[in-house]
């Protein structure tokens, strides 16, 4: 790998650009549908109801109850239950994730107000900064900045992507914290690195080798996957793959640079502070994204009274074991989630975009000028882009396999982390999951494409019938992605549209 350089203008620039015009995608008709839109319904009342009382509480009715999303949708502010100090239990509210993406979505609707574009602004936002991240982040691991801007504009043109990044659902945030973290993550390998380069000149190559500093990028991971953690339970599988790799690239460091014993050189000098950085940290950020919970008495199994009864030393031991005990039922919740759902679909079933999720679909006489007209948002991946992802992971393997390049290892692990464990609870508990379960594999999906094009392309240099081969079949490529994504754009986006339209969309007979 040449030297890193990031001198350039267009180190930035290109991906401001990309990222921009994603974020233009995205922004757009932000409020529209003016509906509660599929899992809104749970995640943009939670948001109100801890920018309310610190807490979720139980709004009226069932979750998906008619009446409370028209009165969300009015702006009206009685959704809750009453609630008094004498009967905190029914005004309590169960929830099955941890509060960080709620709060996310709490602060689009405390800038622009409790309605669509006020609930959906937060996505939108990290959903374009992903697209930023991507770019950045290819371009660090390909040292090209075209290679970097194309798997940025891939993502920003992926259905999927766009989908979760205008609708009030956790599954984005999470895609962005992951990413964020994978990115601090390869940044710390580069400046590690670096710092063993220069201890190298002129030092022994014996014993354990040198202890790299504190190494902010990696706790500056720590926090990202914290967060991905706080945001969703499935972002632990990352953290964990991630603190492995990381420590896997610092012997592969040490190896290259020649210490006779890398692997306990790493043990020793690298363990510590990957464990302060990538084991303490995260469960700081995650304890502390709870901190509406233990400072309020409306929370879920919260025991209030109880553990304020007695002094602040019974109040802390208290609350720390209800805290524990309610972990404990919401890994039960989601080990036993079984309940049957018409799109629900199996994770064998998600690469190929069989049964992608209906957020939103209103049919009828509408403004399109036919006699029927159809109005949806259709949460599926563009499919040129998914299924020539799938064709450049598999040629990734094999690239992993003949040369061990560690950016191959690198994304054909996280794909891995992000899609096989679900094999699992699909096949041990019949757990109920859905496309969308995908979101943190998409920016692994676009640098998988970027990596294959540097292949196809090749390296720099001379003029070649190879070179300029390559260089076409990507560009043919990425242009078959944008028109794809301009089809499929009005039943991503709630276009009204003619029925018949909207049918010549539905790839398969699985997605209506």
């Amino acid at each position: 790998m040449p030297p890193f350089a990031d001198t350039s203008i267009w180190a930035w620039l290109g991906p401001v650009l990309v990222a921009t015009f994603g974020a233009l995608l995205r922004f757009d008709r932000l409020a529209l549908p003016k509906a509660v839109v599929f899992d809104e319904t749970y995640y943009a009342k939670d948001a109100l109801s801890l920018l309310t009382y610190g807490v979720e509480r139980t709004f009226l009715g069932t979750s998906d109850n008619p009446i409370a999303d028209q009165r969300l949708l009015a702006g009206r502010d009685d959704l809750w239950v009453t609630c008094t100090p004498d009967s905190l239990d029914p005004c309590a509210s169960y929830v099955a994730h941890p509060p960080l993406g709620k709060w996310l979505i709490g602060v689009g609707e405390w800038l622009w107000g409790a309605d669509p574009f006020g609930w959906r602004f937060a996505a939108a936002v990290l959903g374009s900064l992903s697209i930023l991240l991507v770019a950045r982040v290819a371009r660090r691991m390909t040292r090209s900045t075209l290679l970097g801007c194309l798997a940025g504009l891939l993502l920003a043109l992926d259905g999927l992507h766009f989908v979760l990044s205008r609708t009030a659902l956790l599954d984005v945030f999470l895609m962005f914290w992951v990413l964020a973290g994978f990115g601090c993550l390869v940044v710390d390998r580069d400046r590690s690195r670096e710092r063993l380069a220069r201890w190298y000149e002129g030092s022994s190559l014996a014993g354990a080798g040198p202890w790299l500093g504190v190494r902010p990028w990696r706790i500056g991971a720590g926090v990202c996957l914290g967060a991905a953690v706080a945001t969703k339970w499935s972002g632990v599988f990352f953290l964990v793959a991630f603190a492995v790799m990381s420590l896997l690239w610092d012997a592969g460091a040490r190896r290259a640079v020649g210490l006779r014993h890398p692997f306990s050189g790493a043990l020793r000098r690298d363990v510590p502070t990957a464990l302060a950085g990538l084991g303490l940290v995260p469960v700081v950020v995650y304890v502390a994204s709870w901190a509406g919970w233990f400072a309020t008495p409306y929370g879920y199994g919260r025991n209030w009274a109880q553990a304020t009864s007695s002094g602040w030393s019974y109040w802390v031991f208290s609350s720390i074991r209800s805290w524990i005990d309610y972990q404990s039922q919401v890994l039960g919740y989601h080990t036993g989630l079984d309940q049957s759902h018409p799109y629900q679909s199996w994770p064998w079933q998600w690469p190929l975009l069989i049964r992608p999720v209906a957020f939103h679909y209103t049919g009828g006489a509408g403004t399109c000028g036919a006699p029927s007209c159809a109005q949806a948002v259709l949460g599926v991946g563009t499919p040129v882009i998914w299924y020539g992802s799938l064709i450049a992971l598999i040629g990734l393997i094999a690239w992993y396999v003949a040369t061990r390049d560690w950016r191959a290892g690198a994304v054909l692990l996280t794909y891995g982390v992000g899609w096989l464990p679900w094999f699992y609870y699909a096949i041990a508990d019949k757990r109920t999951m859905f496309l969308f379960y995908m979101a943190p594999m998409l920016p692994f999906m676009a640098i998988a494409l970027a990596l294959g094009a540097g292949l196809l392309i090749g390296r720099a240099g001379p003029q070649s019938s190879r070179r300029a081969i390559g260089a076409a079949v990507v560009g043919a490529f990425t242009l078959l992605a944008l028109i794809n994504f301009w089809w499929l754009y009005p039943v991503i986006s709630a276009e009204d549209i003619p029925y018949d339209d909207w049918h010549r969309r539905m790839l398969f007979p699985s997605w209506i």
